[in-house]
C-alpha cells in the first residue's frame, strides 16, 4: 500500500499498532508520520521507529491520505476540531477510539469526509489482532475496503454495525486482559502440581493457542470441541466441575456485560 499514514496520538495502542504496521511491512518508515503530545515523547518514539514524529497535529495531517485517530478518547472532541480545519475532500479518517462513535466525529467536521470506526486489540503487535470496522455517514465499500487493508496486515479484520461496537470493544480489546488472567490462573496450577513456573506458563500459553485455533480453524462451537475433550470418567469432567462450582462461566459473562457498559462511557459528549 503505496500511501501516507498520519497517526494522530501515537501513545500505547496507537504506538503499538503502528509498530506493526511497519513491521508488516504495510507502510515503509518514509511514508509514516506520528504525533506524541510532548516532544520527549515524540523523538523517542521517532528514535525507536525510525519515522517522523511532530507534537503538530495539523502538520501532520497535512497531506496524509489516511488519518489514524488514537488519542485518548477525553481527548478526541478536542483534537477532532483541531484537525477539522486542514482536513480535504480525498482524506479517509480512521478511528481506533474506544467508545466514540462516527457521528460524534462527523459532527465535529466542516466537510462530507469518510469516517471508518475500527477496533484493534493489542496482539496485533504479533500478526495475530483482531480488528473490527465500521463506516460512517459518507464511508462506502472502498473506503472500508481501505480500512481493511490496513488493519489485515496485523490479524484479521470484520464488518459489522457500529451498534455493536461496544461489546466489540469489551470482547475483542478488553478481552485479552481476560484471557491472561485465565493462562496466568492455569499456569499457577500447574506449579501447585508440581511443574517449573516457565513450563507451566508455556503449556498454557501454547494450550491457549491451541484452543483458540482449533475453534477458528474447524468452525466447530466451542461446546462440542470441550465434550471431545472430555471423555466418561475421566480427569477433564472433574476439572470442569471445579470450574462450574467456582463461577468462571457467569464471572466471565459478567467481566464482558461490564466492559461493554464501561464502553459506551468514555467519550465526554458521545
Amino acid at each position: 500500500m503505496a500511501r501516507r499514514l498520519a497517526v494522530v496520538g501515537a501513545g500505547k495502542m496507537g504506538g503499538t499498532l503502528l509498530k506493526a504496521l511497519l513491521g508488516s511491512g504495510a507502510f515503509s518508515a518514509e511514508d509514516v508520520v506520528a504525533t506524541v503530545k510532548h516532544a520527549a515523547g515524540a523523538a523517542e518514539l521517532g528514535s525507536r521507529l525510525g519515522i517522523a514524529t511532530t507534537t503538530d497535529n495539523l502538520d501532520a495531517v497535512a497531506g496524509a491520505e489516511i488519518v489514524l485517530l488514537a488519542v485518548k478518547p477525553q481527548a478526541l472532541g478536542a483534537v477532532v476540531s483541531e484537525l477539522a480545519p486542514v482536513l480535504v475532500p480525498g482524506q479517509l479518517v480512521v478511528s481506533i477510539v474506544a467508545s466514540a462513535t462516527t457521528a460524534f466525529i462527523e459532527e465535529r467536521l466542516p466537510l462530507s469526509l469518510p469516517v471508518v470506526r475500527a477496533m484493534p486489540n493489542t496482539p496485533a503487535l504479533i500478526g495475530a489482532g483482531m480488528t473490527v470496522l465500521c463506516g460512517g455517514t459518507h464511508a462506502g465499500d472502498d473506503h472500508l475496503r481501505r480500512a481493511e487493508e490496513l488493519f489485515r496486515a496485523v490479524g484479521r479484520t470484520l464488518v459489522l454495525d457500529e451498534k455493536h461496537m461496544d461489546a466489540v470493544t469489551a470482547l475483542s480489546a478488553s478481552g485479552p486482559a481476560f484471557v491472561y488472567v485465565v493462562l496466568e490462573s492455569l499456569a499457577e496450577g500447574g506449579v501447585k502440581v508440581g511443574l517449573p513456573r516457565n513450563t507451566a506458563t508455556e503449556l498454557a500459553a501454547q494450550m491457549c493457542l491451541g484452543a483458540a485455533k482449533m475453534v477458528l480453524e474447524t468452525g466447530e462451537h466451542p461446546a462440542l470441541l470441550k465434550d471431545a475433550v472430555t471423555t466418561p470418567a475421566g480427569c477433564t469432567i472433574d476439572g470442569l466441575l471445579r470450574l462450574e462450582e467456582g463461577g468462571l462461566r457467569v464471572t466471565l459473562i459478567k467481566a464482558v456485560v461490564e466492559s461493554t457498559r464501561r464502553a459506551g462511557q468514555l467519550v465526554a459528549g458521545g
